[in-house]
């Protein structure tokens, strides 16, 4: 087969660097050129081993421009045994759309490629283990299974992987699961006793060194940073406004007059394209994923609006997102699910109902739409607001939704977003790993497991003493995770044990008890046990409305049968943090008066009452504002852990007090006025955890927190929802400006 070659002469020569069945694969495909950000990878990936970060937006070309290079060099120097390289996603999904991507491209280098992770049959593993070469697919989830079920075979394994590739990286920074695949990546090198070299893929971010430090910790500066540079992309975006007023029915179907508004609104502007609903909560989502379907039914219009949420069933979600490549008239209403990167096709429009909690939440949602050269990203945004009435709190007539929601459109606008936080112990997560290495070898030692996972590994901040500490806790006889040989050794425990043999272990983050929903003998899903279900009850699921026909427990199953009523199930879901750069444009946002043109008719006349509001409160001039006899506000002008820090200070000192956005309602019934709480506080230097907790705060909130111990609960939140070295100075800066 003969092809053009790349065009410009430098193209060309990089180009000729590759492979020759790398670059017959790049000919087959009819490219006429690299992009810019795959010309800068081949040098990088080929002249040297150092560590490298590829950052670029959705359908950037990170992927090819990673594995180009790689599998040259695999080709070119052949390695010793085992898999040559390794790609991570955090995604099921994202797997197997790599797989599809890389599939052809191996198969003419001649190397095998396995897609690793819970719905690949055991055939292909086994297979995989017999033979380990070529390019390995798996989430974090199934390598950790690995470590726990197969140790032994880890050296062999991966004794010639040349290079571990991490997908979505910004997308782990500092997450549990960024954290636990930390820990996995440096077992990995303790195994095979060398360094593996590691090549990040990541969406553009606004503290790549941050980025650089997650990749290699012990090396930040070392790692190569690869950033693609934007060609200056059209951005159309609206922010609409809605006020909510509850109504019995519309239609037949539940819900509030804004709601209905919303629908309507998408389902003139966007069906017939393709695009993404990003509505929030699972229950969001099926409500309305199921009033765009009764939209689409009255119209007398083929079904185009579908939901995609973790619940459902793999078969719904998997041909959602290949309908999503292939038909043109195809809408996702979904969840985080499909904010990372499967290859989804090139998305018309991305929608988000109610604001986000983070800028990079955002940015990585709209870098779905405009793909295509020329083509404008294209974000619609919906934020439903109480109607104000004359007996409304102050906060309800500030529309914080809304005022957040422009204040991130702007933040998207200046290229900034959230930089992750280092600081957490991540004390669930090390409990996790550590009853997994002891699996993995089958007993270790102290000092070894804290080399592995502290000295080594990313648990950097936990010093010995807390790490002994951690260890007593885990081996206490009403615990028994772990046990101590008269050796020396550590071992797994009875409960250690039962909870390692299960297959639930190998993830991090919780998995809740589920119910699959079924009709006629088909699965739709699963359902987490969080509302009471009863046989009669109607609930929206999948898009669709079902009444429960029976529910069998020992089964854990529910079946359903079409029904024309209908509400969405309760899901559950947390609420996120909010950064303190945020909270500051708000008050910015509120404090200027020029209007954001991409704000609608009803956005700006609410933009306007909220501007009236915070005018009125004098908030930029005194922050503590008197609301009612006994009650006030606090502008804390900081983000939600500052804020909720103060919160709790204050509950502890006899307040009721709600957190907002940056804001304290705060009720002073029973109690001093808040100002004299604040004297107090700016004098507790340092501020103690004993002077704000209560003693019964619940910090249960990560799946292996509930065997550790309220003192071991409480470092670990300190760490990272509580600040509170912070609060003399916020509780000095609140008096001082109001004075």
């Amino acid at each position: 087969m003969t092809s053009s070659h790349p065009s410009s002469s430098k193209q060309s020569t990089e180009f000729d660097r590759l492979a020759e069945p790398v670059r017959r694969w790049i000919w087959q495909k009819g490219w006429h050129s690299l992009r810019a950000i795959q010309e800068r990878a081949i040098p990088a990936l080929l002249n040297d081993d150092r560590d490298v970060i590829i950052a670029a937006a959705t359908a950037g070309g990170k992927t090819e421009a990673a594995f180009l290079p790689l599998i040259s060099l695999v080709l070119d120097h052949p390695g010793s045994g085992g898999f040559d390289l390794v790609y991570v996603s955090p995604l099921r999904a994202l797997i197997n759309d790599q797989f599809e991507r890389l599939e052809d491209l191996c198969e003419r280098a001649k190397l095998p490629v396995y897609p690793w992770h819970g719905d690949i049959s055991q055939g292909v593993k086994a297979r995989a283990r017999k033979n380990p070469r070529g390019v390995l697919l798996v989430t974090p989830e199934s390598l950790e299974a690995l470590f726990v079920l197969r140790g032994l075979e880890i050296p062999a394994l991966f004794m010639g992987t040349r290079a571990i590739v991490i997908d979505e990286l910004h997308a782990l920074l500092d997450t549990e699961r960024g954290v636990h695949l930390r820990s996995l990546l440096t077992r990995l090198e303790v195994a095979v006793g060398r360094r593996v070299r590691r090549v990040g893929l990541s969406a553009t971010l606004g503290e790549m060194a941050l980025a650089r430090e997650y990749l290699r910790p012990e090396m930040p500066k070392a790692v190569a940073l690869l950033e693609s540079v934007s060609g200056g992309q059209e951005l159309k975006v609206q922010i609409r406004g809605y006020l909510r007023q509850r109504l019995r029915s519309v239609d037949g179907m539940d819900g509030n007059a804004a709601q209905h508004g919303v629908a309507g609104h998408l389902f003139s502007r966007l069906r017939g394209s393709r695009n993404l609903i990003f509505a929030g909560s699972r229950q969001n989502v099926e409500w309305y994923a199921d009033a765009l379907r009764e939209m689409s039914v009255r119209a007398r219009l083929p079904e185009e609006f579908f939901p995609h949420h973790a619940s459902l069933s793999r078969e719904h979600r998997i041909g959602l997102e290949k309908r999503l490549k292939t038909h043109s008239a195809t809408t996702a209403v979904c969840t985080s699910t499909l904010e990372l990167g499967i290859d989804i096709g090139n998305i018309t429009c991305v929608a988000q109902i109610g604001a986000p909690f983070s800028v990079a939440s955002l940015r990585q949602r709209l870098g779905r739409s405009g793909r295509r050269a020329g083509q404008a990203a294209v974000l619609r945004m919906y934020s439903i607001e109480n109607e104000p009435s004359v007996e409304s709190h102050p906060l309800d007539r500030l529309h914080l939704s809304l005022i957040r929601s422009v204040a991130m459109v702007e933040l998207l606008i200046e290229g900034w977003c959230e930089p992750p936080d280092p600081q957490a112990l991540h004390l669930s997560t090390l409990t996790h790993q550590i009853l997994s290495v002891i699996a993995e070898h089958g007993g270790t030692r102290a000092a070894q497991l804290y080399s592995t996972l502290c000295g080594k590994g990313p648990f950097r901040r936990v010093d010995p003493s807390l790490f002994v500490r951690v260890l007593r806790q885990l081996g206490r006889s009403e615990v028994a995770l772990i046990e101590q040989a008269p050796d020396g050794v550590l071992l797994l425990g009875r409960q250690g044990e039962r909870l390692v043999e299960h297959y639930s272990f190998f993830a991090v983050f919780q998995t809740p008890r589920e119910y699959r929903i079924i009709a006629a003998g088909k699965l739709l899903g699963t359902l987490p046990v969080i509302m009471i279900l009863t046989p009669g009850m109607t609930i929206i699921f999948s898009g669709r409305r079902w009444r429960v026909i029976a529910i069998h427990d020992s089964d854990r199953v529910i079946e359903v049968a079409v029904d024309k009523v209908g509400r969405p199930p309760t899901f559950g879901g947390d609420g996120g943090i909010i950064h303190d750069k945020i909270v500051r444009k708000m008050k910015e946002v509120l404090s200027e008066e020029s209007i954001p043109i991409y704000l609608d008719k009803n956005a700006v006349r609410l933009l306007e009452e909220a501007r009236s509001e915070f005018r009125r409160l004098e908030i930029v001039r005194k922050p503590i504002c008197r609301v009612g006899e006994r009650s006030c506000l606090i502008a804390t002008g900081v983000g939600t852990v500052r804020t909720s820090t103060l919160a709790l200070a204050l509950r502890a000192m006899g307040y009721t007090v709600e957190v907002h956005d940056g804001f304290l309602d705060i009720n002073e019934e029973s109690a001093q006025p808040v100002e004299m709480a604040l004297e107090k506080i700016t004098r507790s230097v340092p501020a103690s955890a004993d002077s704000l907790l209560s003693g019964k705060e619940n910090f249960v909130s990560e799946k292996f927190h509930s065997y550790l111990s309220p003192d071991l609960l409480l470092e670990d939140a300190i760490s990272t929802k509580i600040d509170l070295d912070s609060l003399p100075k916020l509780a000095r800066c609140l008096l001082e400006q109001r004075n």
